[in-house]
C-alpha cells in the first residue's frame, strides 16, 4: 500500500468515526475513488479541465480526442504554441477556451507558471498560481487538486453538486449556501475532498431515485 493509500485509508476510517451521515454514505457508496497520478502530465491535465468546463461528458470526452489527436508527440506547451486558434478550434473548442489553452501555453513557456514546481506549492498558492490564466477559475483548480494531484483538503464550496450533496446527506436536503457550505466544510478538515467526493455520490444518487 502507498503512502497515499495509507493516508485515505486512515481518512476514510476517521470520517466515518466523527460523523454518522458520513459514515453511512461511505458505507452506501464504497471506496473513495480519486488517486493522483503516478506521473502527472499536469498542461496535458489543466488543458483538459477547461475543456470540460461546462460540457456533457461525452460531448467534452469527444471533444477532447480530437484536441489531442492535433498532437503527434503529446500535449504540450511548445507544441501547442506551433498551432494557430483556428486549427485548435477545429477540434471542437469554442474560441475562449482556445484562448485559454493558448495563454496556459504562454504562461507556461514565458516561466509564469512553473510546471515542476506545482506539486511543491500549498493549496492556497496553487490557486493563485492557477487563476491567473485565462479561463481557470477557481473551480478548475480544485478539480485539478483533488482528481489529477490527489489532494485530501480540497473543499469546492463554488460547486453546486458538492452543495446538493451536502444538503441531501446533512441538511435535511436543504442546500447550503456558499458561504454556509464554506463554514460547514470545518469540521471535516483535512479531508474534505473525501467529503465533496461523496457529497456528489448523494447528489447523483439522489437524481437517479427522481421519477422520470
Amino acid at each position: 500500500m502507498t503512502g497515499n493509500e495509507e493516508a485515505i485509508t486512515h481518512a476514510i476510517r476517521e470520517l466515518s468515526d466523527r460523523d454518522v451521515s458520513l459514515a453511512a454514505l461511505i458505507q452506501e457508496h464504497g471506496p473513495y475513488k480519486p488517486r493522483p497520478s503516478k506521473q502527472p502530465d499536469i498542461f496535458a491535465s489543466l488543458s483538459r479541465s477547461i475543456i470540460y468546463q461546462q460540457l456533457a461528458g461525452k460531448a467534452a470526452a469527444s471533444i477532447h480526442l480530437r484536441f489531442t489527436e492535433l498532437f503527434s508527440d503529446g500535449v504540450t506547451p511548445q507544441e501547442l504554441l506551433k498551432l494557430d486558434i483556428d486549427t485548435i478550434r477545429s477540434a471542437g473548442l469554442s474560441n475562449a477556451k482556445a484562448k485559454a489553452i493558448i495563454d496556459l501555453a504562454t504562461h507556461v513557456h514565458e516561466g509564469q507558471l512553473s510546471l515542476s514546481m506545482i506539486q511543491d506549492l500549498n493549496d492556497e498558492a496553487l490557486v493563485k498560481s492557477l487563476v491567473r490564466v485565462r479561463g481557470i477559475g477557481p473551480w478548475t483548480a480544485h478539480m485539478f487538486m483533488i482528481f489529477e494531484l490527489g489532494r485530501l483538503d480540497v473543499w469546492p464550496t463554488g460547486d453546486l453538486g458538492v452543495r446538493n450533496g451536502f444538503g441531501i446527506a446533512f441538511c435535511d436536503g436543504e442546500t447550503p449556501t456558499v458561504k454556509e457550505l464554506a463554514k460547514h466544510g470545518e469540521p471535516f478538515k483535512p479531508y474534505r475532498s473525501i467529503v465533496a467526493w461523496y457529497c456528489w455520490r448523494a447528489a447523483d444518487a439522489a437524481k437517479e431515485k427522481k421519477p422520470n
